[in-house]
């Protein structure tokens, strides 16, 4: 029956065409649109993300990690003493205005790191090496930031908040949520950069020793200091990207802008699939007459969409990865995962099943005899 299935779809090349055509578009949507939210999401807990820290430590209402609120420097000292962790630094995250050669300013990210640890330091650096932080007036920026930055090299001179700092080294892609560029450097430096006191800092950066369970350091963290709130990087991460999630139309905009398409895509693929069987009647009819069976009959009208399910999505799927190859960047990268592209193949197919079904019931009046006459 199967077999019998794809003959009757290749009879009819032009609503095969059209219905496939209707498969692929969805499946192309879909995944891009949600590659392009799922990458740009994902900006948003950049630093918590590549941070190296196994817990951050920060006010008892951070909820974004781009925007901390400040607490006192002293307060480390009481989480290294708390059995399990390895490291516990200060780490500052503030805004301030570079000074550009042509005269102009942009608003900047400074991020201060540990001189020692260097945990939070910038990544995938394409010039330069992360230690060269530690050097003098030492920073860090992005080479895709350049147009923003008046493309400074390595070696050149900038102004932070009126203080001299010179570029050491360049990452490629460390591109966060805002459109402010990130500017990485040391603890101290950052202090001057952003004009922050010296005894405060935006959060502590807590490394643990191997084994240890993160959640109890956790808590440890709350209990010894009450006015904090201590979260592992899985779960900061989580909030960073939730903070614009529920407070930005960001997930309304891609949701409701995927669904369009896929509605569109799939209300051409279940007009099609059902015309398709709707022709077919008489032929429903005949193998009726010469014996055919009630689950005979669902088995070829659902194997209708499966093929074309199946074929859409490979097709559909092929076309997403030349266009995540071609298309996806650190500016706006395309983040595909294997649940994404499952999800919508699955979801298309079930689609398509239901479409093909729908007018099931006009087959089951269907009279034998009449093939007959």
């Amino acid at each position: 029956m199967v077999e019998f299935a794809v003959k009757t779809l290749l009879a009819d090349r032009g609503k095969m065409f059209t219905a496939l055509v209707g498969v692929v578009f969805s499946v192309v949507l879909v995944n891009i649109q949600g590659g392009l939210f799922f990458g740009l999401i994902q900006k948003a807990s950049m630093l918590v993300d590549h941070g190296r820290a196994d817990i951050w430590v920060g006010h008892k209402k951070i909820h974004n990690v781009d925007f901390p609120r400040d607490i006192p420097r002293r307060w480390v000292h009481r989480i290294r003493t708390i059995p399990g962790v390895a490291h516990a630094e200060p780490y500052v995250v503030g805004v301030t205005q570079m000074t550009l050669p042509s005269g102009g300013f942009e608003p900047v990210f400074v991020v201060g790191v540990d001189e020692r640890t260097l945990m939070g330091n910038a990544w995938n650096l394409s010039q330069g090496r992360p230690e060269d932080v530690r050097r003098t007036d030492g920073i860090i920026v992005d080479e895709l930031e350049d147009d923003k930055l008046d493309r400074p090299r390595v070696g050149d001179l900038r102004e932070l908040n009126g203080v001299r700092a010179r570029v050491v080294a360049k990452s490629h892609g460390v591109m966060g949520f805002l459109v402010n560029p990130y500017v990485f450097t040391t603890y101290a430096r950052a202090v001057a950069y952003t004009g922050k006191s010296p005894d405060r800092c935006s959060y502590f950066l807590v490394r643990l020793e191997e084994g240890v369970d993160p959640h109890a350091v956790c808590q440890a963290i709350r209990s010894r200091i009450p006015e904090v709130e201590a979260y592992t990087r899985d779960e900061y991460s989580r909030i960073s990207v939730n903070y614009w999630m529920t407070r930005t139309g960001l997930g309304i905009s891609f949701g409701a802008a995927t669904l369009l398409g896929l509605a569109v895509g799939m209300i051409v693929v279940a007009q099609t699939l059902y015309a398709l069987v709707l022709d077919r009647l008489a032929e429903f009819a005949t193998l009726k007459a010469i014996g055919a069976k009630e689950r005979q009959i669902v088995t070829i009208v659902i194997s209708h969409a499966l093929v074309m399910a199946l074929a859409g999505s490979m097709i559909g799927l092929g076309l997403v990865v030349l266009a995540q190859r071609w298309f996806s960047s650190p500016r706006a990268p395309i983040a595909i995962s294997a649940e994404l592209a499952l999800g919508s193949s699955l979801l298309v197919t079930a689609i398509c099943i239901v479409s093909a079904l729908l007018p099931y019931s006009r087959i089951r009046k269907v009279d034998p005899v009449s093939v007959m006459h």
